[in-house]
C-alpha cells in the first residue's frame, strides 16, 4: 500500500509538471505568437508527452529499460493512450470554447484534469504494468 501511495504522489507531481509544461508551451504559442489554439494544443501535447514518458517510466512506475522490444512496446502504448487523451483534450476544448463560450485558459485547465486522470489509469493498468521495477523508486 505504501508503494502505491508513493506512486500516486509521484504521478501527481510529474503530472502537474507535465501540465505546467503543456500550459507554458500553449500560452507561449497562443498569446505570444497568436497561433490557433488547436495547433498550439497539438504542439504543447507533443512536447509534454516526451517529458511524461521519461518521467513516468523512470520516476513514477520505476521501470528499467528491459531491452529494445520492451521499450518500443511501452513507447507505442504510451503514445497510443496519449493520442486517445489528446482526442479527449481537443473534443472537450472545442465543446467548452466554441459551444459553451468558456475562456480558453479555463477550458484548458479543465481538460488537463480529465487528461491526467485518464493517463494515470492507462499507465498503471496497461503501459508500465509488466516491466521490472527499480528498487526503491
Amino acid at each position: 500500500m505504501r508503494d502505491n501511495k508513493k506512486e500516486v504522489i509521484s504521478y501527481i507531481i510529474f503530472g502537474v509538471l507535465t501540465t505546467v509544461i503543456n500550459l507554458i508551451v500553449y500560452v507561449i504559442l497562443t498569446k505570444a505568437s497568436g497561433m490557433d489554439y488547436r495547433i498550439a494544443t497539438t504542439i504543447a501535447w507533443i512536447v509534454s508527452i516526451v517529458f511524461a514518458f521519461i518521467t513516468n517510466k523512470k520516476f513514477v512506475f520505476g521501470n528499467v529499460n528491459n531491452g529494445f522490444s520492451v521499450m518500443i512496446r511501452e513507447l507505442m502504448l504510451f503514445v497510443a493512450f496519449r493520442a486517445l487523451s489528446f482526442v479527449l483534450d481537443i473534443i472537450v476544448l472545442v465543446v467548452l470554447i466554441e459551444l459553451l463560450q468558456f475562456n480558453d485558459l479555463i477550458s484548458k485547465g479543465i481538460t488537463n484534469v480529465l487528461v491526467v486522470i485518464f493517463n494515470y489509469v492507462a499507465s498503471k493498468m496497461y503501459i508500465f504494468k509488466s516491466s521490472k521495477k527499480i528498487k526503491g523508486v
